[in-house]
């Protein structure tokens, strides 16, 4: 038998003198650590859900490789490459890579009655991925991309209908400017989207491949970049060193050089706030672990000292310091683990509430979501649990020394 467990179950079960000064303190310590792991388990959820919301919308709009031009990165003047049959099957069987799609950029002006704006157009083909624009559509339907024919249907965002005050169903001129020649196309608004990226927002609209090209000038065959979509955005890294090696540098038919440029090489700037967030997790997580030590060891120096008669009369009986420190810790072990079944209840059910009906919402200017965005990540939480313990544990081991200094004459007339 495990004398200094069964004893600790015993003090921890007994439930008589309501009197006692430890029954405050225990609740006071299970109080603690339930809030603490509550609020570590919100803070991780609410992080790592805006983190991917964030990156997920980024990648929505960029993908996670990109390969274009290497004179693209000198400024905004459009350059091609030829996205041949050759160039794509190659690029597709680089290990990693999931799936890819042609874009076009070119850049106009959308004007109206009353108003007119500057926006990028980007042309994409029929292959191009449009889950991403259905989850994030408001009103109209997605239209259908070619790559060969042009019905000037034009997709754009809530910011830029709001600011031309355009629906769909509507029409609306768009003007080109090349070399001082104006030409002017008449759109059809197919689709209204919203992300909540303003920097997206703002300025892109979608329309097909084909238009796109003609508009630059350029041939059926040419594109300003593939992108590209990874099997898994953790080996994205290991996926961009293929590129290095196979695309960086490399020529298309035509001689154009290539180049490849990851997600976090386009938006390093969003990138690295993201990364920010993450220094506020770990300061969230020491405090709360701070907390929850603190209230476990007053709680548990108040319950050693009421139980100093019972300290005596087991030293007397000829047990060591060293069982009966173990009896405490194994009382603490109850306390914290009441306290740990609170918090998880707390803390994942304010998760689930928010994740099932968005509850707490925000301003999408500032945020660039409307609701708080939660992610339960089981893991992670089981480690959060695991670490809280026996962070907990452990700090309350110096404390217990203090069960060596209590004698038992003098223990046996304490009141």
């Amino acid at each position: 038998m495990n004398l200094p467990l069964f004893i600790a179950r015993k003090i921890y079960s007994d439930q008589g003198d309501k009197r006692k000064v430890s029954r405050p303190a225990i609740r006071i310590a299970t109080i603690g650590v339930a809030i603490g792991l509550a609020v570590m388990i919100v803070t991780v959820s609410v992080v790592l859900g805006f983190k991917h919301t964030i990156r997920d919308k980024v990648v929505g709009f960029g993908s996670h490789i990109q390969v274009h031009h290497v004179l693209s990165y000198n400024g905004s003047t459009p350059h091609s490459i030829c996205t041949d049959d050759s160039l794509l099957k190659a690029i597709s069987g680089i290990q990693g890579v999931q799936h890819i799609e042609r874009y076009t950029n070119t850049q106009g002006i959308l004007k109206t009655d009353d108003d007119f704006l500057g926006v990028v157009m980007k042309g994409i083909g029929p292959e191009y991925d449009t889950s991403f624009l259905k989850r994030h559509l408001v009103t109209g339907e997605i239209p259908q991309f070619s790559d060969s024919t042009s019905k000037y249907q034009l997709l754009i965002s809530q910011m830029i209908a709001n600011k031309l005050q355009l629906k769909t169903g509507q029409k609306v001129f768009a003007y080109f400017i090349d070399n001082g020649d104006v030409r002017t196309r008449k759109y059809t608004i197919c689709g209204i989207y919203q992300t909540n990226m303003t920097r997206f927002d703002e300025t892109l609209c979608f329309t097909d491949l084909y238009t796109a090209n003609k508009l630059n000038g350029w041939r059926q065959d040419e594109a300003s970049g593939i992108e590209v979509i990874v099997n898994d955005f953790d080996l994205l890294p290991a996926t961009a060193d293929h590129f290095v090696e196979k695309v960086n540098r490399a020529c298309d038919h035509r001689g154009n050089i290539l180049t490849s440029e990851t997600i976090y090489e386009l938006y390093p700037q969003v990138f690295s706030w993201l990364e920010l967030l993450d220094i506020n997790v770990w300061i969230i997580l020491v405090l709360m672990v701070c907390v929850a030590g603190f209230t476990m060891i007053s709680g548990l120096l108040i319950i050693i000292l009421e139980r100093t008669q019972m300290i005596g009369i087991l030293k007397a009986l000829g047990t060591r310091n060293k069982t009966i420190r173990h009896t405490f810790l194994w009382f603490s072990v109850f306390i914290i683990g009441q306290g740990l079944f609170w918090g998880n209840v707390i803390g994942l059910g304010i998760v689930l509430l928010q994740k099932y009906t968005g509850f707490i919402t925000l301003d999408p200017q500032t945020y660039y979501v409307n609701e708080a965005p939660m992610e339960l990540n089981i893991p992670l939480v089981v480690l959060i649990n695991i670490a809280t313990l026996f962070i907990c544990v452990f700090v309350l081991i110096a404390p217990s020394y203090l069960i060596s200094h209590i004698h038992p004459a003098k223990s046996m007339r304490y009141e």
